[in-house]
């Protein structure tokens, strides 16, 4: 994938490992990856923040590039974020704090 292609977007913060948003305010659900949850039923709340935490500490206050793919039910851009050339999402499964979500992988070219 060439990068310069890609668009790029300032991240504000992110609420947990899977879902940042930008300085315009466009919610962004990192694509083909799934991380612990922070609240309800199936909360993990210790992976979670450390999951949250790895993501913040590798995009927020960067300019990072995306390649937007679809708009999940709750309106969230689903995307894959680049870093200095690298997959955040890769990164994240490489350091053990997300799984590769199966369901969606089709939609990223790394899980194949």
């Amino acid at each position: 994938m060439l990068l310069a292609a890609l668009a790029s977007v300032l991240i504000a913060s992110c609420y947990d490992g899977d879902t940042c948003t930008t300085s315009a305010g466009e919610k962004v659900r990192l694509a083909c990856i799934d991380t612990p949850e922070l609240r309800g039923k199936r909360a993990n709340p210790v992976p979670a923040k450390a999951a949250r935490d790895y993501l913040r500490g590798l995009v927020v206050g960067r300019d990072v590039g995306i390649r937007r793919i679809t708009t999940d039910r709750y309106g969230r851009t689903v995307a894959e974020l680049f870093v200095d050339g690298s997959n955040v999402q890769q990164q994240l499964v490489a350091a053990g704090h997300a799984d590769i979500y199966w369901k969606y992988a089709h939609q990223c070219g790394w899980t194949q």
